[in-house]
């Protein structure tokens, strides 16, 4: 059995901003990373951004090479033996370890009785499959109006293509945003040419030569509208890829569950990404995140402590999107639960949402501001009770 001092799980942003932390601290150290992809490492946003304005794929792609690293692409591991440790692999190869990083990640949910060939956007596979067939495909329906819905529609109708987006929300991203800027949005992409069909289902998709049917359903009053298209693209979220942890007996919770140095129940297993579930120190509960920000720092914090630092890990991370050309920086939870607080200098142009519980800022959206969110981190750090007055002005 091939012994290293450590093993990453997850060949993705996570695990390589990991391998970088553990070099920082250990030069000499034995590491192997486990990947299912065909790729090696690579930066995910670009996927349904930079690449489709013309940046190369090449300038994607992370430098593992100059880390003097194992890496195993088109790898599944199929076991996880904490006792032991060791990983077994599903061409049943064994691995010994002496501290492992489960940065796994999350799967895309997919449609129940869907016929094969739809592309559930997630990996440099399927923006290469997407890419392709906008060589010669005219047509695409977007199902999911979140991160991934709303940035692969924009991507695909700056390429000049038909775009229909189906989501059930009252507008786009309107599972977070405030209902008047979300439906705000439903007519800015219909005056970028995208067809927005907000509060309906898919109902049924079916194949029909190289082309798909999908009937789509108004979630009031259950008319069906039926159209053909050449792809259909779904982005409706992940599920984190919790098997191996699970099957371990490690603990979980939407994820797998870590303490403030990012270790499981097993002190040298350690979970950082889309897979587990920590606390955010500012807003004083467990969660998990799935964006960039939060891979990158975590996985770094990972590799730091698996190679001996062992600092806690209280950064609060930042999300983003571009839409056409508006775009915003977020922090903290956007719960549309809470209290939200719109203050636009130039309505649904520029300015800032607050989302508060019982006064306390949990969250702030900068529209179409940039740089402001350590701002946002400090407000929500603080703890103070604000009125909306309070809050009017403060970034204008």
């Amino acid at each position: 059995m091939k012994q290293y001092e450590y093993i990453i799980i997850g060949g993705g942003m996570t695990g390589s901003s990991a391998v970088m932390g553990i070099r920082k601290n250990d030069q000499e150290g034995t590491i192997a990373m486990f990947s299912d992809e065909i790729y090696p490492p690579y930066n995910r946003p670009p996927l349904t951004k930079g690449l489709w304005d013309g940046k190369s794929v090449d300038d994607i792609v992370r430098p593992m090479e100059k880390y003097n690293i194992d890496l195993f692409l088109k790898t599944k591991v199929v076991e996880l033996n904490p006792h032991e440790k060791w990983i077994a692999t599903k061409d049943g190869q064994k691995y010994q370890y002496q501290k492992l990083l489960l940065a796994s990640g999350g799967d895309p949910i997919q449609l129940p009785e869907a016929p094969e060939g739809l592309i559930y956007y997630r990996t440099r596979a399927d923006y290469e499959q997407l890419q392709r067939l906008t060589q010669s495909k005219d047509k695409f329906c977007v199902i999911g109006g979140g991160f991934i819905g709303s940035e692969i529609a924009a991507a695909l109708a700056k390429q000049g293509k038909k775009v229909s987006m189906i989501f059930p929300e009252i507008g786009i991203s309107g599972m977070r945003f405030p209902d008047d800027l979300a439906e705000c949005l439903n007519d800015y992409y219909r005056e970028n040419d995208v067809k927005v069909y907000n509060g309906y289902l898919a109902d049924s998709i079916s194949k029909i030569g190289d082309q798909f049917q999908v009937v789509y359903k108004n979630a009031d009053n259950g008319e069906t509208t039926e159209e053909t298209f050449d792809a259909v693209i779904v982005g409706i979220g992940i599920k984190p890829n919790t098997t191996l942890a699970e099957e371990a007996g490690l603990s979980m919770d939407d994820g797998v569950l870590v303490n403030k140095f990012l270790q499981t129940d097993d002190p040298d297993i350690f979970a950082a990404g889309d897979v587990c579930r920590f606390e955010d120190v500012a807003l004083g509960e467990k969660i998990r995140v799935e964006h960039e920000d939060n891979a990158n720092t975590m996985g770094m914090h990972a590799g730091l402590n698996m190679s001996g630092e062992m600092e806690k890990y209280d950064h609060q991370p930042f999300f983003y999107s571009d839409l056409f050309d508006l775009g915003y920086e977020a922090v903290g939870e956007l719960d549309k639960n809470y209290d939200i607080v719109e203050d636009w200098i130039e309505p649904f142009k520029k300015g800032t949402i607050y989302y508060l519980d019982n006064g306390k800022v949990r969250g702030v959206i900068f529209w179409n501001l940039w740089g402001k969110v350590d701002d946002g981190r400090e407000l929500i750090r603080k703890g103070k009770t604000y009125q909306r007055e309070d809050l009017l002005g403060m970034f204008s």
